[in-house]
């Protein structure tokens, strides 16, 4: 009996034919992936001509500033159209206001400006959250215990501002507080930066699979109790997708699914909903497991490197943030 309509039976009906041979698997190929899918996390930290590798997330290094045109340069030569810059602030600098977020010389600001001068083409991604700069590790502000929503906003806004004033092309809020993205948008459109994209972590959830990238920004050691009064229960899809139909409302231009392969039923049904730009964040424990599998000779890196990009694409994602962005794009160029 046939499965679809008008399709022929066993044995005029083969569907090995068109796996017999690699071109024609290619030809017939249904999902691919371009170095264009991905935008490249870095992680910027102070100090002249270094690297720091960071012990949980084996083959990824701290960056300081002036090895960022280099890096830039690089994402162009292969492709990656879209960098994402990720602070480690010395820990004298975090305060309960979270001040330095929005410091017009700040590590963030700097790194986008060395970016854009260097390569302007190349796009500058930020992220929006205060726990870079936060004293008690969170994303908003901390009083008496609880993560205050409001004051936060209005803290976010003011980084939002001072990172779009220094060229950033995309905000990535990731904080999760209510009401960020309308404020966000209602600054930029009154600052005049009209063209600047927000790609709103929209489903952003609980979860411990953000551990190394804690570690990879000095927030582990530092984070009072934990995030589950903002960021979303894993259990829930149902929110997920009003958080997701609230962002755009907002003035979201993009939405993100954080973390990314646990929760590819996300990525589909965000992609099926809302038929906007939709992207999964492939997150620092995905890529450190992947890693400690691969070193043990579990799996072999490159192939479950490409079968879990291509997984987020198969799911209805335009991209992927991904810490595999510069490896993967050279095998594909190649």
């Amino acid at each position: 009996m046939s499965y679809y309509k008008n399709q022929a039976l066993f044995p005029a009906y083969r569907p090995r034919r068109l796996r017999s041979k690699s071109a024609l698997r290619e030809l017939v190929r249904e999902t691919t992936l371009s170095p264009s899918d991905f935008i490249w996390p870095i992680f910027v930290m102070d100090g002249e001509d270094s690297t720091l590798p960071i012990p949980s997330m084996p083959g990824i290094s701290r960056h300081t500033i002036d090895r960022l045109p280099g890096l830039a340069a690089t994402a162009k030569s292969l492709g990656i159209q879209a960098i994402c810059i990720f602070p480690y602030t010395e820990p004298s600098l975090k305060t309960e206001d979270c001040r330095e977020a929005w410091a017009a010389n700040n590590l963030t600001n700097r790194a986008i400006r060395s970016i854009k001068e260097a390569e302007p083409e190349v796009l500058v991604m930020t992220d929006i959250a205060l726990d870079p700069y936060n004293i008690n590790g969170h994303d908003g502000i901390v009083k008496d215990g609880q993560v205050i929503n409001d004051e936060t906003v209005e803290a976010l806004v003011k980084m939002g501002a001072a990172q779009a004033s220094a060229g950033a092309d995309i905000l990535g809020p990731s904080d999760m507080m209510d009401g960020r993205i309308g404020a966000l948008r209602t600054m930029l459109e009154q600052n005049g930066s009209h063209n600047v994209c927000i790609l709103s972590y929209s489903a952003k959830f609980s979860s411990s699979l953000y551990s190394p990238f804690r570690d990879a920004v000095g927030a582990s050691n530092v984070l009072v109790g934990d995030k589950n009064t903002y960021q979303l229960d894993s259990a829930n899809s149902d929110e997920a997708m009003r958080m997701i139909a609230r962002d755009i409302a907002e003035g979201a231009d993009m939405i993100m699914v954080k973390p990314g392969m646990p929760y590819l039923d996300i990525c589909y049904r965000a992609k099926m909903q809302f038929s906007v730009p939709t992207f999964a964040y492939q997150v620092s424990g995905e890529y450190a497991m992947i890693q400690a599998a691969s070193n043990q000779k579990y799996v072999d890196e490159t192939k479950i490197m490409f079968e879990s990009l291509l997984a987020f694409k198969r799911a209805g994602c335009d991209g992927i943030l991904t810490y595999f962005a510069p490896k993967a794009a050279e095998i594909l160029n190649s």
